[in-house]
């Protein structure tokens, strides 16, 4: 047993005291020689860890699964879920929740381990994970808590010292994932399926005590429940777009009850402004493409408010009109959080029936161009207008004249303007091939500066200097980039 006094492990498990049915109690399976490879100071303090003590060997043990922390109660979850639209039992198949750190502001986390071995859901996997996708999940989740994009974090990766076998033999590696939960549409699409309404209401209540205790005394607070989801989602999948990030796998176990982002698996960022942008080596149809994306949410949204139908009345006829007319509103909502967040990309504080126009005006002249969707924002911002080749087109320039005219008609100054375009519009980003630069240095030479000093210029993504331009330039290569979910 670690002592929880000199780390500052301080669990609780309210999720092992839900239904036997809900999960697998399970220990990690553990490896021959674990090595801390990158351990997140910033986060550790914030929900009450000492960085330091976490260096020590018998820490490095606990996040490689090889120790269990005193107070912690390991299981697996189960869920279900949607995969690419067709419906299976699913559940963590390489992945075991240590436990509910408390912070010391009184703040509820998950602290899971993600590549700890086999669990009861594995389904005839190995339970492990590699480094370099490890590596992936903590640079990109990273940046997104640093772009304030609601997102789960990653606290350490560790190596085991054994290796695993995918197409190639590949060092395996074990990341400590830190979540507000991991209750996910998947798990409530679980519960519906196959367990009892009783069980369904139990894990509809312990959700709403977990993130939403402000809805508890609402008449319905099953329909409530259903409304806040609805709108942090339509929030999270505004901020994915204004940012260009594209999830690559928008199953229904991968979207969180809490708003979070989670599971870093085939992502990545778009640098060509195309709706029609794919790079998931699985997602051959598209489907989640990053102009799909915000028709995805809704149809995971409609499947979450599927499994509540028991709960949110009696009638069942009533209770999918119920459902339906709040899943309606979805659309509206997140149409207006991106409408407001393009404004703010333009420096516009006030509204005007025509924004709109203006908006899809410069995505339609970006996508003809295959303007880079970051550096065009970013470029407008700066005012240097010779950065693009785009700039130089007779369509941008009536745009242009047509945006400026536009800055007019508002009272703020111009130097308002390109305050809120510098504080809405990122300077940098996890660019792909830098991130892949990263990866191939630490997996393949163990050299971790790349990945370090990429990880510095992502923690201030709003900090427009000459000092982090190299960290805009966009790729050279005209190879499609391709990702892989890592598993």
């Amino acid at each position: 047993m670690t002592k929880s006094n000199e780390t500052g492990w301080n669990f609780d498990n309210s999720y092992a005291r839900l239904p036997k049915s809900f999960f697998a109690s399970v220990n990690p399976t553990p490896v021959c020689s674990p090595k801390l490879i990158i351990l997140n100071n910033q986060l550790a303090a914030s929900i009450g860890l000492n960085a330091q003590s976490l260096q020590s060997v018998d820490s490095v043990a606990v996040l490689a699964g090889n120790k269990i922390p005193e107070g912690a109660s390991p299981l697996a979850q189960a869920y279900a879920g949607h995969q690419f639209g067709h419906f299976n039992r699913l559940g963590d198949g390489r992945a075991v929740l240590l436990g509910e750190q408390i912070s010391p502001q009184g703040e509820r986390f998950d602290i899971q381990l993600k590549g700890p071995g086999r669990t009861p859901y594995s389904r005839g996997g190995d339970g492990r994970a590699a480094l370099g996708p490890m590596l992936r999940e903590y640079i990109i989740s990273e940046a997104m808590h640093a772009l304030r994009i609601p997102t789960t974090r990653s606290l350490a990766v560790v190596t085991t010292g054994e290796s695993i076998l995918r197409e190639t033999e590949l060092p395996g590696a074990i990341l400590t994932r830190v979540a507000a939960s991991h209750l996910r549409v998947g798990t409530f699409q679980y519960v519906a399926q196959w367990g009892t309404v009783e069980e369904l209401r139990i894990l509809a209540d312990y959700t709403i005590e977990r993130h939403y205790p402000e809805i508890k005394a609402d008449e319905n607070r099953y329909l409530s429940l259903l409304r806040e989801v609805i709108k942090r989602q339509a929030e999270l999948i505004a901020k994915w777009q204004l940012v260009g990030f594209i999830h690559g796998v928008m199953n229904t176990d991968n979207m969180t009850i809490s708003g979070e982002t989670i599971d870093y698996g085939p992502c990545a960022f778009m640098d060509a402004y195309d709706p029609a942008t794919v790079f998931s080596s699985i997602d051959v149809q598209g489907r989640y493409s990053y102009g799909n994306q915000p028709y995805m949410a809704g149809w995971n949204l409609a499947r979450f408010a599927e499994s509540l139908i028991p709960l949110l009345d009696d009638n069942a006829e009533r209770a999918v009109e119920i459902a339906q007319k709040q899943i309606s509103e979805y659309n509206h909502l997140y149409h207006s959080h991106w409408l407001a967040g393009m404004r703010a990309k333009l420096g516009i504080f006030n509204e005007e029936k025509e924004d709109e126009v203006l908006i899809n005006s410069l995505l339609k002249v970006m996508r003809e161009h295959r303007a880079d969707y970051t550096n065009t924002f970013r470029t407008l911002t700066s005012e240097k207008l010779d950065d693009i080749d785009l700039f130089g087109t007779q369509e941008f320039a009536q745009w242009h004249k047509l945006w400026l005219t536009r800055l007019d008609r508002q009272q703020e100054s111009k130097s308002s303007s390109q305050e809120l375009m510098q504080n809405s519009n990122p300077a940098v980003i996890p660019r792909n091939h830098r991130v892949e630069e990263a990866l191939e240095a630490a997996v393949e030479h163990g050299d971790l500066s790349v990945m370090e000093k990429l990880l510095n210029v992502l923690a201030n993504p709003y900090v427009h200097s000459d000092e982090h331009a190299e960290y805009s330039t966009v790729p050279t290569s005209t190879i499609p980039y391709r990702t892989f979910c890592g598993t």
